[in-house]
């Protein structure tokens, strides 16, 4: 019985440890960026969305964690300038043949699995919920010092999201858009 109390007690502080070290690192919102690109047959698009909310989870200096919430009603395009489609262009990304904002104004990441692959990169596999879909990702997240940066892409149809998909519909030629549409995010915290 003594040993079973010195146990406890062993793994009572061994977690109590645990919990000190980890730490939240809030993401700054206003000093981090994602971008997006579309490509399509006849060109591309490219924008912006800002991120809600965030936060990596570290123990020590070792990523454990990370949540993200995307603002999608914040989509914007950046190759277009006022008056020349930028408008219209970004009205029907928020419609429902893209991403239903109306319906589905956030857009969540939520870290699943991480493995360190040396040199503060870690490969992250993540539930991505779009338009109340929930698919995993993986892709390489880089840390830096108060930064950390990733590229990746995602295949829209997956999402329910498939307008002009020559994978979907057949016979639109040159009106086709790409399945899959890159982001590149750059968090501050």
């Amino acid at each position: 019985m003594k040993n079973l109390k010195t146990i406890a007690l062993a793994l009572i502080v061994v977690a109590g440890t645990f919990t000190a070290t980890a730490q939240n690192k809030k993401i700054n919102v206003e000093k981090s960026k994602i971008t997006w690109v579309g490509k399509k047959v006849t060109g591309q698009h490219d924008g912006t969305i800002n991120l809600s909310s965030g936060t990596l989870v570290f123990d020590g200096k070792k990523l454990k964690g990370g949540s993200f919430e995307v603002d999608m009603t914040s989509i914007t395009v950046s190759d277009l300038q006022a008056g020349k489609g930028k408008e219209k262009l970004e009205g029907h990304l928020k419609a429902d043949d893209f991403f239903g904002v109306d319906k589905y104004p956030t857009s969540t990441l939520e870290f699943k699995t991480i493995a360190s692959k040396g040199s503060d990169i870690y490969t992250i596999t993540a539930d991505l919920t779009i338009k109340g879909n929930t698919l995993p990702v993986t892709f390489d997240l880089a840390i830096g010092d108060g930064t950390a940066r990733t590229a990746f892409k995602v295949n829209r149809t997956k999402y329910g999201i498939e307008y002009k998909s020559s994978s979907i519909f057949s016979g639109i030629g040159d009106a086709a858009i790409n399945d899959d549409f890159e982001l590149t995010v750059s968090l501050v915290y």
